[in-house]
């Protein structure tokens, strides 16, 4: 006869250790970020280094040798005729970042809380179509309607009214910026005011508060981080903007963009001084985010 033999059972796995597992846990998000970090490390802090290096060389140029040696070209920053330059930029940047709060926040407003809802995507995507286009054709149509002949004097002369000298003007500068901008502060706008708590206007209504003041207790400080988001984008955007102070502002109206441009590929040459002015945008605006990141997510009083 023969003998059956009974099944031997399977042996059950061995449990990975705890110690193994969580060492296995902990490398994913390391393994994750390290594509884009390495991307971020090659395409931005490299060349923020190498410009900071060359920020430390007075009057290099190119072929010169690099050797840092001093402060001398942040310290050139402080004449005045350089300060005036930067002053005139940081005036554009805020004068076209309060423009396009101004224009931006009921335009925001009213697609957000006042428009029908299923046009409110329609009216968003019309809104921001000119950013489909290239900046530079914008400015050049902006040329094209402020030029003594252009659209707007050719209007206005149907009418017996003096013409306009904008062209080459500050002036010209601030609509080529406010325009060029205005989109991204009512994308932001909008994305805050969407999230707006009605029932708190209901609640204010009730208690007796009018309009103005249910708006100015109630949904400005509900809204106020995108009031400050938006605003801090177009300021940065406008502190960094070349070609609208180039082809609208004329000789008079020079910026940091188009300085630092002139030092590297005007007749200058000097890749030292641009490299210092670059430095101190970069600290500006890495300055204005820290501000934004500490402060930006307060809750608001209400």
């Amino acid at each position: 006869m023969t003998e059956s033999v009974s099944p031997v059972p399977p042996t059950p796995a061995t449990p990975e250790p705890e110690e193994r597992r969580s060492r296995t846990q902990g490398l994913g998000p390391w393994i994750l970020l390290g594509p884009p970090g390495l991307w971020l490390l090659l395409l931005l802090v490299l060349p923020v280094l190498v410009i900071f290096e060359l920020s430390l060389v007075p009057g290099i140029r190119p072929g010169d040798l690099v050797n840092p040696s001093g402060l001398d070209n942040y310290v050139e920053i402080l004449k005045p005729i350089y300060l005036r330059v930067i002053l005139r930029t940081v005036g554009f940047a805020g004068a076209s970042t309060a423009i396009c709060l101004l224009l931006g926040f009921p335009v925001a407003y009213w697609i957000a809380l006042m428009s029908p809802r299923r046009w409110r995507n329609a009216l968003v995507v019309a809104f921001v179509l000119p950013l489909w286009t290239s900046s530079l054709l914008r400015s050049y149509a902006w040329i094209t309607i402020l030029r003594p002949t252009g659209v707007l004097n050719s209007f206005l002369a149907t009418f017996g009214i003096p013409q306009l000298d904008l062209l080459n003007q500050n002036a010209a500068v601030l609509i080529g910026m406010s325009y060029s901008f205005l989109p991204y502060m009512v994308l932001i706008l909008y994305s805050s005011l969407e999230k707006l708590d009605r029932r708190l206007l209901e609640a204010a209504s009730d208690l007796g508060a009018t309009p103005v003041q249910a708006f100015w207790q109630v949904t400005v400080p509900q809204s106020i981080q995108g009031i400050a988001a938006g605003s801090l984008l177009v300021f940065i955007s406008s502190l960094g903007d070349f070609i609208n102070p180039e082809l609208l502002g004329g000789a008079s109206s020079m910026t940091a963009s188009r300085l630092i441009y002139n030092q590297f590929l005007g007749a200058t040459q000097n890749w030292g001084f641009g490299s210092s002015l670059s430095m101190v945008i970069i600290l500006a605006v890495s300055a204005a985010i820290a501000l934004l990141i500490r402060y930006g997510d307060a809750t608001p009083k209400t």
